[in-house]
């Protein structure tokens, strides 16, 4: 029996760990999901497990290997962003994958900001807001500045996507797609890298930058295929659309974080933006997608906890609920009088009371609706500047009717599509490298969209 040519494609995401097959009409033809438990770094804070993950990946991809209906032409990496694997000169990791999230030193922040120009100045040259330990260049700064010990042993420090890259291929690797995601280190006005990081001679920890259609050869269980060197996931997921759509648009990637991105809009980010949480990404061709980001995901799996918890039931139940009108325009009267939307960085659902909705039901379409008048705000910010009448949603979030539905209802006048290509980030992982595995031509019908058209008035 002739087996299958396939790309195996690692997603790695903050939540769930996937593999995914492509065949070369890139149909889905296997999928694995893994969580993992997390660990904690030196702090006692909560961290992803990246033995584990190495561990993890080896494994999988064993398997498949050993599976006799598929051939591994190719492999690649999509992951999230703000990650930083310290590697020594024999690629061994020398601190824990810190998480994004992990607070930083406020003394630490002000002496850089102080020291190269400011908050609001530096903001606009690296076009990206100040975040802390989610510009992953501040991670390697307080490396420097809290650990010289370790950072003397640093040959480089990987983003994600290249450190599982490496694992593979054994070349250590910089791809501008992390570099280019609210890092710090990047001069978006220079499209060079930000002059600090001469200044603080740390140029040298920074992996040579290869092109994202870059593959290495690869001999893995007396097996031979092309490895890619990783992208970031937000932009991967962008690749699919730039292939299939000239016509300008709009992409909200759906996942812990829900994020828009224009490649259409290219007016400078204003301080008004910046301090909305806007920001610029690089395409994997290095061009600026300007974009905004919403901590969508998370404030949905943790208020739908909140909900099950207080009305005991199974949080399973709200994968698939109804969109219900009636509900919607009975709600509809708490979306502007009870809190301030303005502040797109906190929690409006958590502040409110359960016990002022009669079912759970009607609580997590407050939830919905809660959450898609923050993004309307989001996205509503990258649309300024330039025409685009089509939004494509793509992730987790496109499978829910509620928020589709809403959605529709806030963006009058711009047409509201579902992908069906629910793992764009894995698909444009492939395409990125398809000369290297695909004997086929890339297909038109990657992309499959739901239409979402609304006559309702509410809002």
């Amino acid at each position: 029996m002739n087996k299958i040519p396939v790309i195996a494609i690692f997603d790695v995401g903050k939540t769930n760990k996937k593999l995914f097959l492509f065949n070369e009409q890139y149909k889905i033809v296997l999928e694995k999901t893994a969580r993992f438990i997390e660990t904690v770094d030196e702090d006692g804070d909560v961290c992803e497990n990246i033995e584990s993950l190495r561990l993890s990946i080896y494994d999988s991809l064993k398997d498949v290997i050993l599976h006799t209906e598929y051939e591994i032409k190719a492999v690649n990496f999509s992951t999230y962003g703000a990650s930083f694997v310290y590697v020594d000169t024999y690629g061994n990791p020398l601190t824990a994958l810190y998480n994004y999230l992990k607070s930083y030193p406020a003394n630490l922040q002000t002496e850089f900001y102080e020291k190269y120009g400011g908050e609001i100045a530096f903001a606009h040259q690296t076009a990206s807001p100040v975040l802390g330990s989610l510009n992953s260049g501040m991670q390697l700064y307080r490396i420097k500045k809290e650990k010289p010990t370790v950072f003397e042993k640093i040959k480089y420090a990987l983003h994600l996507p290249q450190y599982l890259s490496y694992i593979l291929t054994g070349k250590m690797s910089s791809d501008i797609t992390s570099i280019g995601c609210h890092t710090n280190l990047w001069n978006f006005n220079n499209n060079s890298y930000h002059h600090w990081l001469k200044a603080e001679e740390l140029e040298h920890k920074l992996a040579p930058i290869v092109a994202g259609d870059q593959t290495y050869s690869v001999t893995f269980f007396n097996h031979y295929f092309k490895a890619g060197i990783g992208l970031h996931d937000s932009s991967a997921a962008l690749i699919p659309y730039l292939i299939n759509f000239t016509v300008p648009f709009v992409l909200i990637s759906t996942g812990t974080w829900c994020i828009s991105l224009n490649p259409f809009n290219n007016t400078p980010l204003t301080t008004s933006e910046l301090a909305n949480d806007c920001l610029c990404y690089l395409s994997f061709k290095g061009n600026p997608v300007k974009a905004s980001r919403l901590f969508a995901g998370n404030e949905h799996e943790e208020q739908v906890k909140r909900i099950a918890s207080f009305f005991n039931q199974n949080s399973l139940k709200y994968k698939n609920i109804a969109f219900d009108y009636s509900i919607i325009k009975k709600l509809e009267n708490n979306i502007f009088t009870e809190y301030n939307y303005t502040n797109l960085k906190e929690s409006v659902f958590a502040k409110r009371n359960l016990s002022d909705f009669s079912t759970d039901i009607e609580a997590y379409h407050q939830l919905m609706l809660d959450i898609v008048q923050q993004q309307f705000i989001s996205t509503t910010l990258i649309l300024e500047g330039a025409s685009t009448k089509r939004i494509f949603v793509d992730g987790g979030f496109s499978k829910n009717n509620i928020y589709m539905n809403l959605l529709a209802i806030h963006f009058k006048g711009v047409e509201i599509f579902a992908a069906s290509i629910a793992q764009a980030s894995s698909v444009g992982a492939a395409l990125a490298i398809h000369s290297s595995w695909n004997r086929l031509p890339v297909p038109n019908d990657i992309i499959e969209l739901k239409y979402f058209a609304t006559n309702l008035t509410t809002f």
